[in-house]
């Protein structure tokens, strides 16, 4: 479409999501309720000896598309983040024992999506990250934007 006024076009703002996948093993446990308790919340997720995911992963980027490289930002850069953020601290892990970070958070989808975004957000130019999203399963997603 071209433009009439004679004014340059708008900036354009672009998302960019990028897809890793990795396992690890967790139990649903908090420190602050009882045995019990935390049997009858988090059920067969409360299992002593743990068990294991398959996670998927999105992180999706979002910001001006450069005039001059067409890009939100490199992908490169990118996947160098996502293997740094997650692939070397989480994949094939025991989040609770091998993450320092879930030695007294509840190491649920939703914090892990938090911790994720936390460590993504200090390696990614400033304001760039928008999304974290997180498929525990097949049937639960957890969303995560910074919120």
């Amino acid at each position: 479409m071209a433009e009439s006024s004679g004014n340059p076009p708008a900036e354009r703002i672009g998302y960019i999501t990028r897809v890793q996948s990795f396992s690890a093993c967790h139990r649903l446990h908090s420190l602050r309720l009882s045995d019990e308790e935390n049997k009858e919340v988090y059920g067969k997720c409360n299992n002593p000896y743990g068990h294991g995911h398959n996670y998927k992963v999105e992180v999706t980027v979002r910001g001006k598309i450069d005039p001059v490289t067409g890009m939100v930002m490199n992908l490169t850069d990118l996947k160098r983040s996502i293997e740094e953020v997650i692939m070397i601290p989480l994949d094939h892990k025991n989040l609770d024992k091998d993450v320092p970070y879930f030695a007294d958070v509840v190491s649920t989808t939703e914090n892990l999506a938090v911790y994720i975004w936390d460590n993504m957000a200090k390696a990614l130019p400033a304001s760039l990250l928008y999304e974290i999203r997180i498929h525990e399963t097949d049937k639960n997603i957890v969303v995560y934007r910074g919120e």
